[in-house]
């Protein structure tokens, strides 16, 4: 498919939006300033989708990551799960902002031997002492070995109707069993201590029965290799670049890009290659998942804690706080970017708390955004720049469909019960996009089984984003075909059609082709649940 665009202006533009344009641009890592506090909860990404897996075309496939920006070598302790925490996703399926379906994940650690750890006799002989080591293994690890490991760690899944707190709960299980209970890898800590990850970790990918469905699921939750592609350092260093697409850049979708701006290289990518996520992954049946004739779903991702804890000044392996009281939340993930772009610095935490019920309190922030007003007080009229270059179109009914809705006819819920809230939704009866004809842009690629339709791990969420934001939807997109069913249009004149949101007057700079340089695509990332790499190991030495 042809992807058309056109630049609209030149150098001087492009350097001057490098100081502002991007910061905050982040997936979800420390985006608030409470979950710093608390990094073992802090949810990271969000991803939803059509399975693209040869022969799971039925299923969706949900991966929520937790505990941003591990270090490979993050030794000796890693990255458990916090074992007084609920994970959660949450699937509303009738669109009133009100999980119908969560599922739910606890995890507990403990020391073999009873709770006391691997021991080693220490002294001279005849009076040698059993002393406990202090590491979490003391041997190799192999796919069907595991007795080197001095701590396990396992989770349970429970889905619960209704209600997150007082529906009905019944747990899955380990398919064709009474099995509740699913052990979670260690991390990768090195290839001497896991000669063979991979193997290991794949070998703890369990098929489930999931209580309400026909059809058995699956369920995964360990260390992945980081999947969100972007220039982290750059960004954070007063936007250190030009984000706009540059020339010469390899397999870029541009007509030859722009000369002054960023080229699209892996080595501006600050995360993917270097870091590792903690991924809690689940493939669901369709027709689990959805309510009657609705294809559409809309979902998130929560962390929650115990409201009241009291330190125990003699705090022992098992417990080192006593906890108790409802539980409060301190996570809340689902579209990226919104906490670290949308939403004002003083209602982050706010919003990290909140249920989607409650989003209409915050919706000031979607149609009257202070991005683009930002960079328009900076620079407009300066730089022979023109005055006006933020999108004039208030409200910015364009970004309530992106963040706050759904698009009409396409990913918005049709039920009478609607509410407008902040979800990732998913039209489930798109048919997924295998992994080698997907586009990194989504639905701006014409790949309406991308993003913002869900969310894959191959898509440039960065990219996508940025563009938006600035007025892309003010302009005709070149998805007549996809949206219309009629592919006797592809490639025309016909083909590109104006969503209706706003006009191209409107947004002065919206054709522009904003990045980060930082390119992610589905090729770089798995083919098979749970999709996201292996993790980079603590070290390579064998």
């Amino acid at each position: 498919m042809i992807y058309r665009k056109t630049m609209v202006f030149g150098t001087t533009m492009a350097l001057a939006l490098s100081a502002t344009a991007m910061s905050g641009w982040a997936s979800s890592h420390r985006e608030a300033p409470a979950i710093t506090k608390t990094p073992k909860v802090d949810g990271t990404d969000f991803y939803m989708f059509r399975s693209y897996q040869e022969g799971r075309s039925d299923y969706v496939t949900l991966i929520a990551n937790y505990q941003p920006l591990q270090e490979p070598y993050g030794g000796p302790n890693y990255f458990t799960m916090d074992p007084d925490a609920v994970y959660e996703i949450h699937i509303d399926n009738d669109g009133d902002a009100r999980e119908d379906i969560t599922f739910q994940f606890r995890f507990d650690n403990d020391l073999i031997m009873n709770g006391e750890g691997f021991k080693l006799p220490v002294g001279p002989d005849g009076d040698k002492k059993d002393i406990a080591i202090p590491l979490r293994q003391f041997a190799p690890i192999f796919k069907n070995d595991i007795g080197g490991l001095n701590e396990r760690e396992t989770y349970q899944v429970t889905r619960i109707t209704g209600d997150r707190r007082s529906g009905a709960g019944a747990p899955l299980k380990r398919a064709g069993t009474s099995n509740l209970v699913f052990e979670k890898p260690v991390d990768n800590i090195g290839q001497k201590t896991l000669p063979d990850y991979a193997a290991y970790a794949n070998a703890r990918v369990y098929d489930v029965d999931i209580p309400g469905c026909n059809m058995t699921g699956r369920v995964f939750a360990g260390q992945r290799a980081e999947a969100f592609a972007v220039n982290l350092g750059e960004i954070f260093d007063l936007v250190n670049l030009a984000p706009i697409e540059g020339d010469s850049a390899p397999g870029a979708d541009d007509d030859g890009g722009f000369n002054g701006g960023i080229t699209q290289d892996r080595s501006n990518d600050d995360l993917v290659g270097t870091h590792n996520v903690t991924s809690l992954a689940l493939e669901v049946p369709i027709s689990c998942l959805t309510n009657g004739t609705d294809a559409v779903i809309g979902a998130w991702t929560t962390a929650s804690v115990p409201q009241a804890e009291l330190q125990d000044p003699s705090p022992s392996y098992e417990q080192d706080s006593v906890f108790g009281g409802a539980y409060v939340q301190q996570s809340r993930l689902s579209a990226p970017l919104v906490n670290e772009v949308v939403v004002g610095l003083k209602d982050k935490n706010l919003f990290n708390a909140a249920q989607p019920t409650i989003d209409s309190a915050l919706i000031d922030y979607v149609t009257n955004p202070t991005l683009p007003e930002l960079i328009e007080i900076l620079f407009g009229g300066k730089f022979g720049l023109p005055q006006t270059l933020a999108p004039n179109n208030f409200p910015r009914n364009d970004l309530v469909a992106a963040f706050l809705t759904g698009f009409d006819g396409f990913n918005k819920p049709s039920g009478d019960s609607f509410q407008p809230s902040e979800m990732m939704r998913l039209n489930t009866a798109v048919p997924a996009t295998p992994r080698n004809q997907q586009s990194n842009l989504g639905v701006l690629g014409e790949d309406i089984a991308g993003f913002p339709n869900g969310r894959r791990p191959g898509d440039d969420v960065v990219d996508i984003a940025l563009r938006v934001v600035m007025g892309r939807l003010c302009y005709p997109v070149p998805l007549g075909a996809e949206l219309t069913g009629n592919p006797g249009i592809e490639d025309t004149d016909d083909d590109n059609i104006n969503l209706g949101f706003c006009k191209p007057e409107d947004a002065p700079v919206g054709m522009a082709n904003f990045t980060d340089g930082a390119p992610i695509s589905a090729a770089q990332l798995g083919n098979f649940f749970p999709y996201l790499n292996t993790p980079i190991p603590g070290s390579y030495s064998n």
